[in-house]
């Protein structure tokens, strides 16, 4: 049996676990495994199990006509090295962490390296564009534990990339529901790869940009989606694209029950850094300044 340590902290065969409110939770760092258990018929939380964090709006190249966080080469970075929320989070809590560029941000090494003193497990998405412009930086991340999770959002032809992707076990491909063809999705089949599959979000630009062929391209896709997850090491789905592709269709009820992880705000919630604000979820308009303490902040999320 393998014992290693994460920020100070012991595990087992890379496996992290913690107490949160009436139940045990066990993530394995290597693939992000995660096990919710108790002898109860409920879970529930005190703190958030993972928080998605944006830490800025700068944005330049990718220029995603369909940015529902209107991100560009005006946006602001947010003061994340001085938001005291960061001190109050849990062990083991994932922070997933994006922008904007994420990678832009000045303080981002020096922010990880606090999070990792803290045992705070960051994960990282970034558009393919700046996967390969910047491509040194995210290896350092990686290779320095800084982060263990990397999401690159796919744009267009990714062929050229497949090597340095493969060298890394957690690094999933994220795809917007509506956005790629089911062509684009054929030519990554059989390669080995993980994909989340994100809904499509009608916010900022997301709404301008929607039109018939973005409807096609969805309807495409539902159809796809039983033989699709043939093609792929993993699939997976964030709540909205589940319920834009009823992705509960894909397995028996046993199964979902399983691995279902939760609607938006039960384990998770969502933090502007730039703008210093925090709600349920990206897509919540009604949002309140953010808090020094996290705990306070999700107890008004879970009642939302």
């Amino acid at each position: 049996m393998y014992e290693g340590t994460f920020g100070g902290l012991k595990m087992k065969n890379n496996w992290g676990c913690y107490i949160n409110g009436n139940y045990q939770v066990r993530i394995n760092l290597l693939n992000g495994t995660k096990i919710r258990e108790n002898d109860l018929d409920n879970f529930t939380p005190n703190f958030p199990e993972c928080i998605d964090f944006k830490i800025t709006n700068y944005c330049s190249g990718a220029n995603c006509a369909y940015c529902h966080e209107d991100s560009s080469p005006t946006g602001e970075h947010g003061d994340i090295l001085q938001q005291k929320f960061i001190e109050t989070l849990m062990p083991y809590t994932e922070l997933a962490i994006g922008g904007g560029n994420p990678l832009s941000h000045p303080d981002l090494v020096p922010f990880l390296e606090k999070c990792r003193n803290l045992k705070i497990i960051c994960n990282l998405t970034v558009n393919q564009i700046h996967f390969v412009s910047q491509h040194d930086l995210v290896v350092k991340l990686l290779d320095e534990k800084l982060i263990y999770g990397l999401g690159v959002s796919v744009t267009g032809d990714i062929s050229h990339i497949y090597e340095d992707i493969n060298k890394y076990p957690n690094i999933v491909l994220h795809t917007i529901c509506g956005v790629m063809s089911i062509e684009d999705y054929k030519k990554m089949y059989d390669k080995g790869l993980k994909i989340l599959i994100l809904g499509y979000k009608h916010f900022r630009r997301g709404n301008d940009y929607f039109c018939d062929a973005v409807e096609q391209n969805q309807r495409d896709l539902f159809a796809e989606m039983p033989e699709l997850i043939k093609h792929f090491k993993v699939v997976s789905f964030d709540n909205l694209a589940i319920s834009q592709l009823d992705a509960r269709r894909l397995m028996p009820k046993e199964q979902w029950d399983e691995f279902y992880m939760g609607d938006d705000g039960k384990y998770t919630m969502y933090i502007d850094g730039v703008n210093e604000k925090y709600v349920k979820s990206s897509v919540s308009t009604v949002r309140k300044d953010l808090l020094d303490n996290i705990v306070d902040m999700f107890i008004d999320v879970r009642g939302q």
